[in-house]
């Protein structure tokens, strides 16, 4: 009998130790390696973000029902947010590389909070897109900062896990203030709810501003390198062949990957498959589930491949996914489309990973120091640029060719991914660099010659 006991004990201890190695993979997966700063930078950011989750998906409504104004002047006040902060980000870089980042993030983040909290008691359509102008003004200048600080804080061969932190505190925190949003505007749907959820999300910037002037330090900024017959600014950008090139694949993958996803999906499901808005609401949550729980343990996984195969691979992820959409046309089963949709949100997002945490390393690695600030604001610029014309682009298939919307998009994406593989050795790539070592000074020698800017 007392065999038998120690026997079933000894399984039992057995299990425990497998589960705890288990879970001790798991949780290995989610290390980063990344300083305090960094992690009390991004914290500040996941708070901020879930202020913005919490007035994002309300917006139009809180503007038409609330206030009266008519849905096309609320569409508008939404539309000068993204447009101001479009308009000022290129801006923003140029600023970044003359003054310290902490205090142009501190200073944007002030002027969001001004913008967004005034929200609250804009009563007529001036007011609101005054607070448009403000709130996003403030959000192109603290964007671009957060990434160009979060960028110096941090070695190069960090950069990715911090890129992909911070994209994990952007999608948490928006999508758990939608969640509590949507519970607050369903209990009590009326004026006040509304004031208070809009100065919350302006309180959200001020504490985040708070937490960058407390917690974080304040890097030095990099020498300004001699003018050279390439120019200097933006002109020494032009010239940087790669990265326009990479610019420009990217807006293509932002239209083909997230933005079509994200902002045509559902109209077309709605209207070509049996799955209904509970059913799309799933499959958006597992979309933005699986980025929170797989962006990180996902550089580990970049980080074995040479990047231009990563970003050949970005892009047949994002073909795969759209052409799989149609699949969803061929059965009448709710449950069998919503499958299949569940399957595209997460190669969808899986691409979306891999996406982010490689181009972004790239474009820091092809940016002398002294111009950091205005590579990372025209790379932070495509993303505004594919999230429009996606939209604009797909909406005009929808109306004519539904079915072209998916299949064009996985050719785009294909034929993108094909044009990025060709670019082969010209792409900085650490693998290549570890298995063929340069000599100690070349990378300074590199950085500050004039040949350096023009890649």
């Amino acid at each position: 009998m007392n065999v038998r006991v120690s026997g079933m004990h000894r399984k039992a201890a057995n299990r425990r130790k497998q589960v705890s190695r288990t879970l001790a993979r798991v949780f290995a997966g989610w290390r980063t390696g990344l300083s305090g700063p960094v992690i009390v930078l991004q914290a500040g950011t996941a708070v901020n973000y879930f202020g913005t989750g919490l007035v994002l998906p309300f917006e139009i409504i809180y503007l038409h029902q609330a206030r009266g104004f008519p849905t096309a002047t609320a569409g508008l006040v939404l539309a000068a947010v993204m447009g101001t902060a479009a308009v000022v980000t290129p801006l923003s870089g140029a600023l970044l590389d003359r003054f310290r980042a902490k205090p142009v993030l501190i200073t944007g983040n002030l002027a969001s909070a001004l913008g967004y909290a005034g929200f609250a008691f804009a009563g007529r359509p001036w007011q609101a897109f005054v607070c448009s102008a403000v709130g996003g003004a403030g959000f192109g200048v603290a964007n671009t900062a957060n990434q160009v600080l979060s960028l110096t804080l941090v070695s190069a061969e960090q950069r990715a896990s911090s890129i992909a932190l911070r994209r994990v505190a952007g999608n948490f925190g928006l999508g758990s203030g939608a969640t509590v949003a949507g519970f607050i505007v369903a209990s009590a749907n009326h004026l006040r709810a509304f004031q208070a959820l809009y100065l919350f999300d302006g309180l959200t910037f001020a504490v985040f501003a708070l937490v960058v002037l407390v917690g974080i330090p304040n890097p030095r900024l990099a020498n300004a390198a001699p003018a050279s017959d390439r120019g200097i600014g933006f002109r020494a950008v032009a010239h940087d062949r790669l990265f326009l090139i990479l610019i420009a694949a990217n807006i293509v993958l932002v239209m083909t990957g997230g933005a079509l996803f994200s902002n045509i999906l559902a109209p077309f499901a709605k209207a070509h498959t049996p799955v209904g808005p509970g059913e799309i609401g799933i499959v958006f949550f597992i979309n933005t589930f699986f980025i929170v729980v797989a962006q990180i343990p996902a550089t580990r996984v970049v980080k074995r491949m040479r990047r231009t195969h990563a970003l050949a691979a970005t892009s047949a992820l994002f073909a795969f996914g759209l052409l799989a959409v149609l699949l969803a046309t061929l059965t009448s089963s709710a449950l069998t489309a919503t499958a299949v949709l569940a399957g595209v949100a997460i190669v969808i997002a899986i691409g979306e990973c891999a996406q982010f945490i490689v181009l972004g390393p790239i474009v820091a690695d092809l940016a002398p120091p002294h111009l950091l600030g205005r590579y990372m604001s025209l790379y932070g610029l495509t993303f505004t640029a594919g999230v429009a014309l996606g939209p604009a682009a797909g909406g005009a298939l929808l109306a004519t060719s539904p079915d072209a919307v998916w299949w064009g998009g996985a050719l785009t994406a294909a034929l993108t991914g094909a044009g990025l593989l060709r670019l082969g050795d010209r792409i900085p790539d650490p693998l290549l660099q570890t298995q063929c070592p340069p000599p100690q000074a070349a990378p300074d020698a590199m950085r500050d010659s004039p040949e350096s800017v023009e890649t």
